[in-house]
């Protein structure tokens, strides 16, 4: 297991993705998966979430384990961060590079305690008080900040909070790493980087892209 990375570094551009993500391309989503998340690889995405949620997510632990497993392998082949959504039984267990947990689900310190304190550690902001808290819990390492925009990748979204709340939790004092996330795209992200987060976090705008690597290029500019 990586215990470090440059984390401030890989949100640039972070990848968030399960096979309910590419659920619309023909053929076997896990393969499918696998697929993609080699091509924005190798287009030059700097961090990777492995999420799988949702109705269309795979049910089987073993088989979503086996999946994570073979993320994994895909991005330390790239030397990329291989970070997983709340599941932190599975993170230690394929000995993932950090774990993200939302505002409902294990808190950050039990998760770096589980962890050995090997994992990096990430939270999802939604308001300036979370932000705060966020900001001064030791066990944080960066955090997630959206949604920024509509979004349709996730079942149960948080309220909108629009790109000016990228500029207001800096204006706070605020200097842990943050990934914007929620409906970005190619058109919005280096706005959101100028507006002080230190990247932006996509799934659609990678999983639903006719030309990966393409769009992965535009997202870094």
């Amino acid at each position: 297991m990586q215990a470090t990375f440059d984390v401030r570094a890989a949100m640039r551009l972070y990848f968030v993705a399960g096979s309910q993500d590419v659920a619309h391309l023909s053929g076997n989503p896990a393969d499918n998966l696998l697929k993609v998340l080699e091509q924005a690889l190798q287009a030059g995405i700097t961090c990777y979430q492995f999420r799988e949620k949702g109705a269309k997510s795979l049910q089987d632990p073993t088989a979503c384990k086996a999946l994570a497993i073979r993320c994994r392998d895909l991005c330390r082949q790239h030397n990329v961060p291989f970070v997983i959504d709340d599941n932190v039984k599975l993170a230690i267990e394929v000995g993932a590079d950090g774990i993200h947990v939302g505002q409902s689900d294990m808190s950050p310190a039990e998760a770096k305690q589980r962890s050995g304190g090997k994992c990096v550690v990430g939270t999802s902001v939604n308001t300036l008080a979370q932000g705060l808290v966020a900001q001064a819990d030791p066990h944080v390492d960066y955090f997630g900040v959206g949604p920024i925009f509509p979004t349709f990748s996730k079942e149960d979204p948080k309220p909108v909070v629009t790109p000016d709340f990228v500029t207001t939790i800096r204006q706070n004092n605020i200097d842990k790493p943050i990934v914007a996330i929620g409906g970005i795209g190619v058109d919005t992200a280096a706005m959101l980087r100028a507006k002080g987060a230190d990247g932006v976090a996509v799934i659609s705008a990678i999983a639903r892209a006719e030309d990966i690597f393409a769009t992965v290029k535009e997202l870094l500019r």
